[in-house]
Protein backbone atom coordinates (compact mmCIF):
# COMPACT_ATOMS: atom_id res chain seq x y z
CA UNK A 1 0.00 0.00 0.00
CA UNK A 2 2.23 2.73 -1.10
CA UNK A 3 0.51 4.51 -3.92
CA UNK A 4 -2.76 5.92 -4.08
CA UNK A 5 -5.16 4.93 -6.61
CA UNK A 6 -9.14 4.30 -7.06
CA UNK A 7 -8.80 1.40 -5.38
CA UNK A 8 -7.28 2.71 -1.78
CA UNK A 9 -8.90 6.47 -1.52
CA UNK A 10 -10.28 6.72 1.61
CA UNK A 11 -10.86 10.48 1.46
CA UNK A 12 -14.37 11.86 0.85
CA UNK A 13 -13.81 15.31 -0.74
CA UNK A 14 -17.28 16.60 0.71
CA UNK A 15 -16.12 15.61 4.34
CA UNK A 16 -12.93 16.92 3.65
CA UNK A 17 -14.29 20.66 2.40
CA UNK A 18 -16.47 20.20 5.39
CA UNK A 19 -13.91 20.06 8.21
CA UNK A 20 -11.51 22.37 5.90
CA UNK A 21 -14.37 25.19 6.78
CA UNK A 22 -14.35 24.62 9.97
CA UNK A 23 -10.15 25.01 10.41
CA UNK A 24 -9.68 28.16 11.75
CA UNK A 25 -12.16 27.32 14.74
CA UNK A 26 -10.67 24.04 15.32
CA UNK A 27 -8.71 25.45 18.77
CA UNK A 28 -11.25 27.45 19.98
CA UNK A 29 -13.19 25.06 22.93
CA UNK A 30 -16.24 27.37 22.74
CA UNK A 31 -16.90 27.19 19.68
CA UNK A 32 -17.82 25.15 16.63
CA UNK A 33 -15.58 21.92 17.55
CA UNK A 34 -16.39 22.24 21.46
CA UNK A 35 -17.80 18.81 21.38
CA UNK A 36 -13.92 17.34 20.74
CA UNK A 37 -12.91 19.68 23.16
CA UNK A 38 -14.89 17.76 25.48
CA UNK A 39 -14.60 14.43 25.28
CA UNK A 40 -10.29 15.11 24.02
CA UNK A 41 -9.43 14.49 28.16
CA UNK A 42 -11.94 11.17 28.00
CA UNK A 43 -9.81 10.00 24.86
CA UNK A 44 -6.69 11.26 26.10
CA UNK A 45 -7.01 9.55 29.59
CA UNK A 46 -7.53 6.41 27.61
CA UNK A 47 -4.87 6.48 25.34
CA UNK A 48 -2.76 7.31 28.66
CA UNK A 49 -4.29 4.14 30.06
CA UNK A 50 -3.19 2.13 26.99
CA UNK A 51 0.12 3.30 26.71
CA UNK A 52 0.80 2.19 30.15
CA UNK A 53 -0.46 -1.32 29.85
CA UNK A 54 1.22 -1.82 26.65
CA UNK A 55 4.78 -1.01 27.60
CA UNK A 56 4.93 -1.16 31.30
CA UNK A 57 6.73 1.51 31.88
CA UNK A 58 6.32 3.63 34.87
CA UNK A 59 2.57 4.67 35.38
CA UNK A 60 3.75 7.78 37.07
CA UNK A 61 6.27 9.11 34.02
CA UNK A 62 5.59 12.67 32.57
CA UNK A 63 6.92 11.59 29.07
CA UNK A 64 6.17 7.77 28.83
CA UNK A 65 6.42 7.71 24.79
CA UNK A 66 9.96 9.02 24.93
CA UNK A 67 12.01 7.43 22.22
CA UNK A 68 8.70 6.38 20.32
CA UNK A 69 6.96 7.48 17.79
CA UNK A 70 3.58 8.22 17.33
CA UNK A 71 1.09 8.77 14.15
CA UNK A 72 -1.99 10.63 14.25
CA UNK A 73 -4.75 10.39 11.51
CA UNK A 74 -7.32 12.35 10.61
CA UNK A 75 -5.36 14.48 12.82
CA UNK A 76 -7.44 17.68 12.65
CA UNK A 77 -5.71 20.69 14.30
CA UNK A 78 -4.09 18.82 16.18
CA UNK A 79 -5.64 18.19 19.58
CA UNK A 80 -4.17 14.80 20.06
CA UNK A 81 -0.90 15.58 18.31
CA UNK A 82 -0.01 17.80 20.80
CA UNK A 83 -0.30 16.06 23.77
CA UNK A 84 1.27 12.93 22.47
CA UNK A 85 4.63 15.36 21.66
CA UNK A 86 4.61 16.49 25.62
CA UNK A 87 4.42 12.66 26.57
CA UNK A 88 7.57 12.53 24.80
CA UNK A 89 6.86 10.99 21.18
CA UNK A 90 8.06 11.71 17.78
CA UNK A 91 4.76 12.66 16.41
CA UNK A 92 3.45 13.36 12.76
CA UNK A 93 0.10 14.16 11.96
CA UNK A 94 -1.46 13.75 8.62
CA UNK A 95 -5.01 15.00 7.52
CA UNK A 96 -7.12 14.74 4.32
CA UNK A 97 -7.61 18.80 4.82
CA UNK A 98 -4.55 21.31 4.08
CA UNK A 99 -5.93 24.12 5.83
CA UNK A 100 -6.27 21.90 9.12
CA UNK A 101 -2.99 20.80 8.74
CA UNK A 102 -1.76 24.93 8.68
CA UNK A 103 -3.42 25.62 11.77
CA UNK A 104 -2.31 22.46 13.17
CA UNK A 105 1.38 23.89 12.33
CA UNK A 106 0.78 26.99 13.47
CA UNK A 107 -0.38 26.06 16.42
CA UNK A 108 2.29 23.80 16.97
CA UNK A 109 4.75 26.22 16.65
CA UNK A 110 3.34 28.98 19.05
CA UNK A 111 3.35 26.37 21.48
CA UNK A 112 7.30 25.39 21.08
CA UNK A 113 6.48 22.04 19.78
CA UNK A 114 8.14 20.06 17.40
CA UNK A 115 5.55 18.05 15.16
CA UNK A 116 5.71 17.29 11.53
CA UNK A 117 2.18 17.62 9.96
CA UNK A 118 1.36 16.61 6.21
CA UNK A 119 -2.04 16.53 4.15
CA UNK A 120 -3.06 14.06 2.13
CA UNK A 121 -4.03 10.11 1.34
CA UNK A 122 -1.98 8.55 3.87
CA UNK A 123 -1.19 5.76 1.08
CA UNK A 124 0.09 8.24 -1.19
CA UNK A 125 3.01 9.56 2.08
CA UNK A 126 5.86 8.02 2.68
CA UNK A 127 5.98 7.51 6.19
CA UNK A 128 7.63 4.75 7.46
CA UNK A 129 5.95 2.75 9.85
CA UNK A 130 5.20 3.94 13.64
CA UNK A 131 5.02 2.66 17.36
CA UNK A 132 1.90 4.30 17.96
CA UNK A 133 -0.70 5.03 15.57
CA UNK A 134 -4.14 7.09 16.60
CA UNK A 135 -7.18 7.62 14.92
CA UNK A 136 -9.75 9.58 16.65
CA UNK A 137 -13.75 10.15 15.31
CA UNK A 138 -12.23 9.54 11.95
CA UNK A 139 -13.13 6.06 10.39
CA UNK A 140 -16.66 7.18 10.27
CA UNK A 141 -15.98 9.98 7.84
CA UNK A 142 -13.94 7.65 5.29
CA UNK A 143 -14.55 6.11 2.08
CA UNK A 144 -13.85 2.57 2.52
CA UNK A 145 -13.27 1.30 6.26
CA UNK A 146 -11.53 -1.71 5.21
CA UNK A 147 -8.75 0.01 3.17
CA UNK A 148 -8.47 2.78 5.94
CA UNK A 149 -7.85 0.02 8.48
CA UNK A 150 -4.84 -1.59 6.30
CA UNK A 151 -3.16 1.82 5.66
CA UNK A 152 -2.99 1.92 9.53
CA UNK A 153 -1.93 -1.46 9.82
CA UNK A 154 0.62 -0.38 7.17
CA UNK A 155 1.85 2.48 9.14
CA UNK A 156 2.43 -0.23 12.27
CA UNK A 157 5.46 -1.27 13.41
CA UNK A 158 5.64 -5.51 13.91
CA UNK A 159 4.77 -4.47 17.47
CA UNK A 160 2.77 -0.98 18.02
CA UNK A 161 -0.26 -0.50 19.12
CA UNK A 162 -2.94 0.87 17.83
CA UNK A 163 -5.51 3.37 19.32
CA UNK A 164 -9.12 4.79 18.16
CA UNK A 165 -12.54 6.03 18.79
CA UNK A 166 -15.36 6.09 17.08
CA UNK A 167 -19.43 6.48 17.77
CA UNK A 168 -21.62 3.34 17.75
CA UNK A 169 -24.18 2.76 15.51
CA UNK A 170 -27.25 2.41 17.76
CA UNK A 171 -30.68 3.96 18.34
CA UNK A 172 -29.03 6.20 21.09
CA UNK A 173 -26.32 7.49 18.98
CA UNK A 174 -28.84 8.54 16.15
CA UNK A 175 -31.22 10.72 18.46
CA UNK A 176 -28.22 12.20 20.43
CA UNK A 177 -25.10 12.30 18.22
CA UNK A 178 -26.78 13.45 15.27
CA UNK A 179 -30.09 14.52 15.70
CA UNK A 180 -30.18 16.45 19.15
CA UNK A 181 -26.46 17.47 18.83
CA UNK A 182 -26.73 18.82 15.36
CA UNK A 183 -29.98 20.20 16.68
CA UNK A 184 -29.09 22.10 19.07
CA UNK A 185 -25.32 23.24 17.55
CA UNK A 186 -23.10 20.90 19.83
CA UNK A 187 -21.53 19.39 16.63
CA UNK A 188 -21.67 21.48 13.51
CA UNK A 189 -24.56 20.75 10.89
CA UNK A 190 -23.61 18.12 8.76
CA UNK A 191 -20.80 16.13 10.80
CA UNK A 192 -22.12 12.78 11.00
CA UNK A 193 -23.92 10.38 8.99
CA UNK A 194 -25.28 7.95 11.72
CA UNK A 195 -25.94 5.23 8.16
CA UNK A 196 -21.77 5.88 8.37
CA UNK A 197 -21.04 4.77 12.37
CA UNK A 198 -20.33 1.22 13.07
CA UNK A 199 -20.68 -0.74 15.85
CA UNK A 200 -17.64 -2.48 17.90
CA UNK A 201 -18.05 -6.23 16.00
CA UNK A 202 -18.36 -4.88 12.65
CA UNK A 203 -15.08 -3.09 13.56
CA UNK A 204 -13.71 -5.99 15.13
CA UNK A 205 -14.26 -8.13 12.01
CA UNK A 206 -12.74 -5.81 9.55
CA UNK A 207 -9.69 -4.94 11.98
CA UNK A 208 -9.13 -9.20 11.47
CA UNK A 209 -9.57 -8.77 7.29
CA UNK A 210 -6.90 -5.63 8.17
CA UNK A 211 -4.33 -8.66 9.78
CA UNK A 212 -5.08 -7.11 13.29
CA UNK A 213 -6.60 -8.23 16.67
CA UNK A 214 -8.94 -5.70 18.19
CA UNK A 215 -8.97 -5.28 22.22
CA UNK A 216 -11.92 -5.08 24.66
CA UNK A 217 -13.57 -1.58 23.95
CA UNK A 218 -14.09 0.98 26.28
CA UNK A 219 -17.39 3.25 25.77
CA UNK A 220 -17.41 7.05 25.71
CA UNK A 221 -20.71 7.75 27.85
CA UNK A 222 -22.36 10.56 29.19
CA UNK A 223 -24.18 11.40 32.20
CA UNK A 224 -26.38 14.99 33.78
CA UNK A 225 -24.01 13.66 37.14
CA UNK A 226 -20.42 12.58 35.40
CA UNK A 227 -20.51 14.37 31.45
CA UNK A 228 -18.31 12.47 29.26
CA UNK A 229 -16.60 9.87 30.81
CA UNK A 230 -15.14 6.34 30.12
CA UNK A 231 -17.70 3.66 30.95
CA UNK A 232 -18.77 -0.18 30.09
CA UNK A 233 -21.76 1.67 28.27
CA UNK A 234 -20.98 1.21 24.46
CA UNK A 235 -24.06 2.72 23.47
CA UNK A 236 -22.51 6.02 22.10
CA UNK A 237 -19.25 6.07 21.38
CA UNK A 238 -16.67 3.37 22.58
CA UNK A 239 -12.33 3.62 22.38
CA UNK A 240 -10.35 0.59 22.02
CA UNK A 241 -7.12 -0.70 21.10
CA UNK A 242 -5.51 -3.11 18.03
CA UNK A 243 -1.94 -4.70 17.62
CA UNK A 244 -1.45 -7.02 14.61
CA UNK A 245 -2.12 -10.39 14.76
CA UNK A 246 -0.02 -12.98 16.03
Amino acid sequence: MTNANVTNVTIRPEEEAHFSSLAREWWNAKGPMASLHEVNPVRLAFLREAIDMYWGDDVQARRPLSGRSALDVGCGAGLVCEPMARLGADVTGVDASAENIGVASAHAESSALDIRYMAGELASLTLGTFHLVTSFEVIEHVADKLVFLKQLATSLKPDGMLVMSTPNRTAASRLLLVEAAERVGYVPRGTHDWNDFITPEELGDLLAQAGMEMGNPRGIAWRPSKGLHLSDDLSLNYAFTARHAR
